[in-house]
């Protein structure tokens, strides 16, 4: 009998081991998705255990529990919602002509962030200070998509088709311009009406490459035909 006991006390101390009367847990998928949306709207500081534990629906020591810490959730969300925005990008073509790889990378960016607004909002809060938060996604995600940007760009800047462009400023040049996919109140305030549709986020999307990439190839072109042979000569 004493042992039995004993066993119902183990078993109730485990952690993040419900009650009998304890409402059922919110699917992982679900739990994700809400902690994601509580750090794009609050940032991670703002975002306490105990205000993400409400908008989840959850004890105040679950996610100590099921991820260890607020950190360890912060990971497991990022990774959740980026993970499957980087299985949407592409891969280089080796059988493309760089600028095209280089624009369907930035297309295809340009679309998922669409998909996805709260990861962009997120963005914004983690890009502007230096934790192990900004090293974890530039490990992770920022440098993958910056490795597959360089390798094309490289070329073209060495075939004088680009002009030579820090990789910091051409990040910045692409990146932020994720906001016009966006809905947002200033887009409608620009003049945007109705609601996205997949085929106007595709032609936006299409758009926002071509007046990115365009300016940034035109002025290789620029440079290029201003120096002439002398220009490509010292690059081979």
């Amino acid at each position: 009998m004493e042992a039995s006991v004993g066993a119902r006390a183990e078993s109730a101390r485990r952690p993040g081991r419900p009650g009998a009367d304890t409402p059922a847990l919110p699917e992982e998928e679900s739990i994700l998705q809400r902690g994601l949306e509580a750090f794009a709207e609050l940032g991670y500081d703002r975002a306490s255990a105990r205000e993400l534990a409400r908008r989840l629906g959850v004890s105040h020591n679950f996610i100590n529990d099921r991820y260890g810490s607020k950190a360890a959730f912060w990971r497991a969300v990022v990774d959740s919602a980026l993970g499957a925005q980087m299985a949407r990008m592409p891969e280089p073509d080796p059988s493309l002509d760089d600028e095209e790889n280089l624009r369907r990378l930035v297309t295809a960016f340009y679309r998922t962030a669409a998909d996805t607004p709260l990861v962009g909002r997120l963005f914004v809060d983690e890009l502007h200070q230096d934790t192990e938060r900004l090293t974890y996604l530039y490990d992770n995600y920022i440098g993958v998509v910056v490795g597959n940007m360089a390798s094309s760009v490289d070329r073209l800047v060495a075939a004088g088709r680009m002009a030579p462009v820090p990789m910091d400023v051409l990040f910045f040049a692409v990146v932020p311009t994720v906001s016009g996919m966006l809905d947002v109140p200033l887009a409608r305030r620009l003049g945007r009406s109705g609601a996205s549709s997949p085929e106007r986020i595709a032609a936006t999307a299409e758009s926002l490459a071509s007046l990115v990439l365009d300016g940034v190839l035109g002025t290789g072109g620029k440079a290029s035909h201003s120096a002439g042979a002398g220009t490509r000569g010292s690059t081979s």
